[in-house]
């Protein structure tokens, strides 16, 4: 693949709306296509890229053989069937997390990609994040020997009655609490941790927003293959929008690491509320990531034998939740001879 690709972005909500953001700052890739189902809101983002051209035409997209590569940010339930055509099509993909509501579906995209010698990325953003980058790298150093216990408090606004739109309040739809929200928690779990989960209980309650049809918060007590655990509590319920309280803590052999948004720099008023710089730029390096890999100039960072490993704890999370009782994994070692890349 040659410098300067082109690629079209897949959807026309917030989240293709920061995607667009941050490929319009990177330099050897062009936006050429806004793909959407409503021409008025593919036309609206398109336009703040100079030269991006809005569709609904998505045959017109792939079958396009100037477009190396699709970013698709729609709603999980379509992924699969975009990433499937993409592939089929001779295209890299990148996409939104979660990656697919069942297996079955994320196999199919990874046979449509990685089994045509094409990438396929999950935008699996957290890993990209300043401080997340600095504990992985620690962590992989051997700092603090092997880990063995993480515990992530994880507390934001985004809940409220009114705050989702109808499919992910439809465990059908979105795959439910622990694979919609939680996916990022628990693909940084098994990040850090680098095991592969064997058993996961998962419990949920209502908090700020009680009238939800859905819980606002959980917790899930997540076992891995050589007994380490991870305990992550995940919580939509802080009052305002941009809030946001992040502990994280990983426990090991020689040592601990420990990081808190409570320590970052940077003053908040109810005016401006920007973005902890612990986290700040995630999106702009995990698009620059995704343009080194697409153009062959790295190896993948976002694995999908992980990715496959995150929807599969948050699926049997979600499962949990329905029974009330922990529920076992059997998946192959992700860091087995062969595993998928």
């Amino acid at each position: 693949m040659t410098v300067g690709s082109k690629v079209a972005i897949i959807g026309s909500g917030n989240i293709a709306r920061d995607h667009l953001v941050a490929l319009r700052s990177i330099p050897d890739v062009e936006v050429a296509y806004v793909y959407g189902s409503n021409l008025e809101r593919a036309a609206s983002l398109a336009a703040l890229y100079p030269g991006a051209i809005a569709t609904t035409d998505i045959d017109k997209v792939l079958r396009d053989p100037a477009i190396s590569a699709v970013d698709i940010t729609n709603a999980t339930p379509d992924h699969a069937r975009f990433t499937i055509a993409a592939g089929q099509a001779r295209k890299h993909v990148h996409v939104e997390k979660p990656a697919a509501l069942n297996l079955p579906d994320l196999d199919a995209m990874i046979a449509a990609t990685e089994g045509r010698e094409l990438s396929l990325m999950v935008g699996q953003t957290v890993r990209f994040q300043p401080s997340i980058a600095t504990i992985a790298a620690s962590l992989q150093g051997g700092e603090i020997g092997t880990p063995r216990l993480t515990h992530v408090s994880w507390y934001t606004g985004y809940v409220w009655p009114g705050g989702w739109r109808g499919w992910q309040l439809d465990a059908a739809k979105s795959g439910g609490h622990p694979v919609h929200n939680g996916s990022h928690c628990i693909d940084l779990a098994i990040w850090l941790l680098q095991r592969t989960p064997v058993r996961v209980f998962a419990r949920s309650f209502p908090s700020y927003a009680a009238q939800m049809p859905v819980h606002d918060s959980f917790q899930l007590t997540v076992k891995f293959d050589d007994g380490s655990l991870a305990l992550l509590e995940i919580s939509y319920s802080l009052r305002k929008h941009a809030d946001m309280l992040r502990r994280i803590v990983v426990a090991g052999s020689e040592g601990t690491l420990a990081h808190t948004t409570e320590d970052d720099p940077g003053l908040t008023s109810d005016g401006a509320r920007p973005a902890p710089s612990s986290i700040e730029g995630a999106m702009t390096a995990q698009l620059s990531h995704w343009v080194d890999l697409i153009q062959g100039r790295a190896a993948p960072i976002v694995k999908t034998a992980e990715v496959r490993a995150t929807l599969a704890t948050g699926l049997a999370a979600q499962q949990s939740l329905e029974t009330g009782r922990a529920i076992e994994l059997s998946l192959p070692s992700i860091h087995a001879k062969g595993a998928m890349l």
